[in-house]
Order: C-alpha cells, then sequence, then structure tokens
C-alpha cells in the first residue's frame, strides 16, 4: 500500500452486523470522522426505521450525510459521490485516515472507483416508467430489460424495479443499452482503499435482523411511518420499513403480517447485500463477534505495508 496517499477504511456488509460501532472504534482510534454510504440515513425525517446512531454517539465522533437533508430533497448517487469526494478533500487535508461505513454498495462504489457515465434524461421518460411499474407490475419491466440489455439483466438485481427503471430510461431516450455505457475509464481517487467486511452465517444474520425489527417497534417505527404516510410517494420513502406499513395503514394487510414484511425485506435486501459485496475481492472479511483490536492491528499492519 502506497504511504503517500491517504486511507479511506471502507467498514462494508449485510444489515444488521455491527458497522456503525465497529466504524466509531476505528475513527477513534486514528482520530478521525466517518462518512456514512447508508443511503437511508440522509433523511432526517427517517430516525427510527433506518438505524440511525443515538445522538451521543453522533456528537462524540463527527459524522457527514446522516440527517444532512429532508425526504423532498431530490438526491442521487452521482450527487452523493461529488459531495463525499469534496468532504474528503477536506478531511484528509488534517487527517490521514479517513472512515466510510454502510451497507449501500453502489453508494461505496461510487465514491472509491466513481460512477459510469450517463446523459441526463428527460424527466417525463422517467414518469412514464414509473406509471409502467405501477399498471403492469414488475414483470414488464424485466421482460423488457432483457429484450433490450440481456448484457445488463445478468447481472442487475432483477426484483429492484429502480435499477430496472434506470437502466430502461437510458435505453428509451439514447437507443442505447444500459451495458454500453459501463466501465468506461474513471478517474483515479487521490486516496488508497482498505476494505474490512463484517459477516456472519446467514441463520445469524436472518436472526439479529428480526430483533432489530422488534426493536424499532418498540421504540416507535409504526408512529413515525404514520406521519410519514401522507408523503408515501416520495421516492426516500419507497424503502422497507416503511412501504409494508403504509399498506397497513391502507387496510391492505394487518399490523402482524406489516411487521413480518418487514422482516422478511429486511432478509432479502441483507442477501443482495452480500451478494453485490462478495462481488468485491479486495473486502478483508471478519466474524461480526471479531475483537475490535484484533481489526484494529489488521489495519494498522496493512497501512502500514
Amino acid at each position: 500500500m502506497v504511504a503517500t496517499k491517504p486511507l479511506l477504511i471502507c467498514v462494508v456488509g449485510p444489515t444488521a452486523m455491527g458497522k456503525t460501532n465497529l466504524a466509531i472504534e476505528i475513527a477513534k482510534v486514528f482520530f478521525t470522522e466517518i462518512i456514512s454510504a447508508d443511503s437511508r440515513q440522509f433523511y432526517k425525517e427517517l430516525k427510527i426505521g433506518t438505524a440511525v446512531p443515538l445522538h451521543e454517539v453522533l456528537t462524540s465522533i463527527p459524522h457527514h450525510f446522516i440527517h444532512d437533508r429532508s425526504i423532498f430533497e431530490d438526491y442521487n448517487v452521482g450527487e452523493f459521490e461529488k459531495d463525499a469526494l469534496k468532504i474528503l478533500d477536506k478531511l484528509f487535508k488534517k487527517n490521514k485516515v479517513v472512515v466510510l461505513v454502510g451497507g449501500s454498495g453502489l453508494y461505496i462504489d461510487a465514491v472509491v472507483k466513481g460512477l459510469d457515465f450517463f446523459p441526463e434524461i428527460p424527466s417525463d421518460i422517467r414518469e412514464k416508467l414509473n406509471t409502467e411499474f405501477e399498471e403492469f407490475g414488475i414483470e414488464a419491466l424485466q421482460k423488457e430489460l432483457q429484450e433490450i440489455d440481456p448484457l445488463y439483466n445478468k447481472e442487475v438485481d432483477i426484483q429492484n424495479h429502480h435499477r430496472l427503471i434506470r437502466a430502461l430510461e437510458i435505453y428509451r431516450a439514447t437507443g442505447i443499452p444500459y451495458s454500453s455505457f459501463l466501465k468506461k475509464n474513471k478517474e483515479k481517487r487521490f486516496f488508497n482503499t482498505l476494505f474490512i467486511g463484517l459477516t456472519a452465517e446467514r441463520e445469524i444474520i436472518y436472526t439479529r435482523i428480526n430483533k432489530r425489527v422488534d426493536i424499532m417497534i418498540r421504540e416507535g417505527l409504526i408512529e413515525e411511518a404514520q406521519n410519514l404516510h401522507p408523503y408515501k410517494n416520495i421516492n426516500a420513502l419507497q424503502t422497507v420499513g416503511y412501504k409494508e406499513l403504509f399498506r397497513y395503514f391502507e387496510n391492505s394487510i394487518t399490523k402482524e403480517e406489516a411487521i413480518e414484511e418487514i422482516k422478511k425485506n429486511t432478509r432479502r435486501y441483507a442477501k443482495r447485500q452480500g451478494t453485490w459485496f462478495r462481488k468485491n475481492k479486495k473486502i478483508y472479511w471478519f466474524d461480526y463477534k471479531t475483537e475490535v483490536s484484533e481489526i484494529i492491528r489488521f489495519i494498522k499492519e496493512k497501512n502500514a505495508q
């Protein structure tokens, strides 16, 4: 590892593995700050359902990108990449190490590797695709993508309608498959990166997720979602933990069914996170029970090489 560049330590892995606590301990050791790459923790209205660190934790170690905007503001991964790089440029002027933590793989990759270039898309194309999704379901999107871009169809999460719509809007606007825009030359970063991953056996992950959801319910997630229900169509609220409760408020399912749906969909999300991160062969994986001191020692050894 080249010592002349500063180091970005990326703490990654599926949800409910203890990434936040590890990131805080690393930040304490290196006297540095933390950038959150959790795309749901950006929004100040989403407190309970996004497992945001406690207030005393946030004030003890400087955090960035937690509750710094509203659900009524449009924000995407491209803007996050630019904003995060600006903050990193400032932080690396006073710190040799900065910690990036989160489970949103796309947002982490945007900071570390850069996004692929995509053209601007007229809003009416996206609106039409959203209408088609509401009317005909995700199967129609899946079928169209298979026909027009089989390469991207093989690697995308075909259950994620946001990703499908993104690929289809690119094609409809340009006539060029989404996959053709991928893997272009990207700018080199001004920092080195070390990936630290936390993981566990699948059953342990699922058990921890179920317990976390139960805690969120006790802490007032239902009441939080109830207050947000009038804004249910906002993009930031199309997320696990809220959309299931919106269905309960509309009498589509019972409260108990909504809670079970949250657990099930969070487990599915964790599975997708695992699939994403396993593609990254640069991640050094640790069991979630590993002593923090052991991980810190490993980081120091790697940074000294």
